[in-house]
């Protein structure tokens, strides 16, 4: 049996496989209101087809001010839960379990759709922008971020914190089985515990334990209400000796555990300009790093492309599952692609039923 190919059980749940769907922002949602449509249906319900085991949504998110650009997917009121359980009840059909990414961007907000051939922008108000917010009035670095920034107050944090924990709430009425809060990649969460970007005085900034406060509140909130399997994204590192480091995310991960988060997904930076290695398999240090030192199940990201490197990663135990964004994207069928690899019986492997004729001799 290849490792890849293991069912994973989490907080009851059990998943197929341990190829997974990383959440991949769409911008397209046309309508700008954050209520999902016909791409996305077909988009995700590809990838239940295809074989993966876990699909995790793009980030959804929780306030309409969080969204990245104002053609992001939301999860902020009633009418989207009814467009994502549409998609979940098709990718459930084909086998798939299903994962939502709810998110804020903070000071990463109000910009244009990151597609190529539309220049990176502020989006200003007039044209349906909005103001960011953020730990404090910084801009984020990159000159396609030049709206002014809000720093939260009390009752902005709390706002936030509120938002997330009703977002996973509709998140579990639209059918998802895994809540993924996204704390990673120099969005709002990632900005309040990073030294890099969190240079408040009080009791949300400083020490450790100060900045690390909001991403707990918002674990506790949601755990309040949610007992479902809940993970969470990291950026392990901020790649700068001054920043958010490894043994950081470690220490984090030891307390996200203890406050009920069942996997953390190990990514990197994201929040401020820095030199990254790039290369396959880049990131798997961190993910491993973290389900050793933190005994937390974990999943790993960043270039893993081939079938026997992903095999490789989970029989090694160095990461619980593996997440596929660019691969995924080249080729939605790659778990079908990667059991044929691995030697698994095209009757073992996770292929659709109405399918079958493609199966390798």
């Amino acid at each position: 049996m290849s490792s890849l190919f293991e069912p994973i059980s989490l907080r009851g749940l059990e998943v197929r496989n341990r190829a997974w769907v990383s959440p991949m922002c769409q911008y397209s949602v046309e309508e700008r209101d954050g209520v999902v449509g016909d791409w996305h249906l077909v988009h995700y319900g590809s990838f239940a087809a295809g074989g993966w085991g876990l699909v995790v949504s793009e980030a959804a998110a929780v306030l309409p001010e969080g969204r990245i650009s104002p053609f992001d997917a939301g999860i902020w009121g009633g009418e989207h839960v009814a467009a994502w359980r549409r998609i979940n009840a098709f990718m459930h059909s084909h086998g798939a379990s299903t994962g939502i990414q709810i998110a804020h961007a903070g000071r990463k907000a109000s910009t244009d759709r990151w597609w190529q051939g539309v220049a990176p922008r502020t989006v200003p108000v007039e044209e349906g922008g909005w103001q960011p917010v953020g730990p404090t009035g910084a801009r984020g670095a990159g000159e396609e971020f030049t709206t002014e920034v809000k720093a939260l107050d009390e009752d902005g944090i709390a706002r936030v914190v509120e938002a997330f924990a009703e977002a996973a709430v509709r998140a579990e009425k639209a059918g998802f089985d895994v809540v993924e809060v996204h704390a990673a990649h120099g969005y709002l969460l990632h900005q309040f515990y990073s030294p890099l970007s969190n240079t408040r005085t009080d009791r949300w900034g400083g020490s450790f334990e100060n900045r690390v406060r909001l991403v707990l509140e918002v674990v506790d909130a949601i755990r309040q209400r949610y007992q479902g399997v809940l993970a969470v994204r990291i950026s392990a590192t901020d790649w700068v000796e001054e920043g958010w480091s490894v043994e950081d995310s470690v220490a984090l991960a030891q307390l996200l555990k203890e406050h009920g988060v069942d996997l953390v997904d190990c990514s990197t930076g994201g929040n401020v300009m820095a030199q990254i290695p790039v290369g396959p398999g880049y990131q798997v240090p961190f993910a491993e790093q973290v389900r050793r030192e933190a005994g937390i199940a974990t999943s790993a990201v960043g270039i893993i492309e081939t079938p026997e490197q992903a095999e490789q990663i989970i029989a090694e135990g160095r990461a619980d599952a593996v997440m596929l964004g660019r691969e995924a994207l080249r080729d939605p069928n790659w778990p079908l692609r990667a059991a044929h690899v691995l030697g698994v019986p095209n009757e073992d492997a996770p292929w659709p039923k109405q399918r079958w004729r493609g199966y390798w001799r």
